[in-house]
């Protein structure tokens, strides 16, 4: 009898924890702060922050002065949407290049929009140096490394 209840108890468990493997095995990831980075309309780099940086490389040689770039963050927590945003441009040093603030997002427009001449002006001006966009808000003060310029 007690060999018997002793077995039920076991399989019970066991179901129980199989259970939990495969429904956290299908649930999003949460947690994560994410970005999308568009070229007027056009999807050109989609990340969460734990993906690889050598991922992370923006070429703007085929890109027109008169486009724009356009930049969704999504804080992992809050309403999603940063406060205080701003997105810099550094070389390897960590110097800051070029400083674009934006004002808190209200309603459904949440990107930080930057003309590309801008960007290919930072670029051409540091012909020969390692440039990365970051991203900084109130909610990530030491900013987020969000590509490479090349």
């Amino acid at each position: 009898m007690l060999h018997t209840t002793f077995k039920q108890a076991f399989i019970k468990i066991f179901t129980l924890v199989t259970l939990c493997f495969i429904t956290f095995s299908f649930t999003t990831k949460r947690g994560l702060d994410s970005y999308e980075i568009y070229l007027n309309d056009k999807l050109i780099l989609k990340q969460s922050v734990n993906q690889p940086l050598s991922l992370r490389k923006l070429q703007l040689g085929k890109a027109n002065d008169s486009d724009q770039l356009r930049i969704n963050y999504q804080h992992c927590e809050g309403n999603g949407v940063g406060t205080g945003r701003s997105i810099v441009i550094k070389d390897k040093k960590g110097n800051t290049l070029k400083k674009w603030a934006f004002a808190n997002a209200t309603g459904s427009n949440t990107a930080m929009v930057i003309p590309v001449k801008e960007l290919l002006q930072v670029e051409r001006n540091n012909a020969n140096q390692d440039l990365s966009i970051y991203y900084t808000a109130q909610e990530l003060p030491k900013g987020e490394m969000l590509a490479a310029l090349h």
